[in-house]
């Protein structure tokens, strides 16, 4: 699995409005509404809280990527943020958030989703990726650089 085949430039906002965790779902989950990706952005930023609140999504490095399963979707949905300012998501490491990478998809789709997981999870423990993210300005920068380092590997 590719996340480019998910993630689309227009799902990638740079810099994001929020200041607060929950602010940052929403404002990624409305992102995907805005561009037809979610058919009920209220369930699935109901589900992507919901399991933040079993345990945080922060996983280290300045990254978080909380994620949901709801029937508010058809298939999986990616998004991604980047933080004007780091954003506290209690991350693992206990340093604050300044990229999110939101999934969402259908219950029935769990393979799909935990693939993506841990494509997410295996790109960003790349040291050189995960600074020239940081450098990112620009979604289609960012994405490019998604594309990039998934030709790489």
């Amino acid at each position: 699995m590719r996340l480019t085949d998910i993630l689309k430039p227009q799902d990638i906002k740079i810099p994001l409005e929020a200041t607060t965790k929950t602010e940052a779902i929403a404002e990624l989950v409305n992102l995907l509404a805005a561009n037809g990706e979610v058919g009920d952005p209220k369930k699935v930023l109901e589900a992507v809280l919901d399991r933040e609140a079993t345990r945080t999504t922060g996983i280290g490095n300045g990254l978080a990527i909380p994620h949901g399963k709801c029937p508010g979707v058809s298939s999986l949905v990616m998004a991604i943020g980047k933080a004007a300012t780091p954003i506290d998501f209690q991350a693992i490491d206990g340093r604050p958030v300044t990229l999110i990478w939101l999934l969402g998809s259908p219950p029935d789709k769990t393979g799909q989703h935990i693939h993506a997981l841990a494509r997410i999870s295996r790109l960003m423990t790349i040291d050189k990726f995960r600074q020239s993210v940081a450098g990112a300005k620009t979604a289609q920068e960012l994405y490019d650089l998604i594309v990039q380092q998934e030709n790489a590997l």
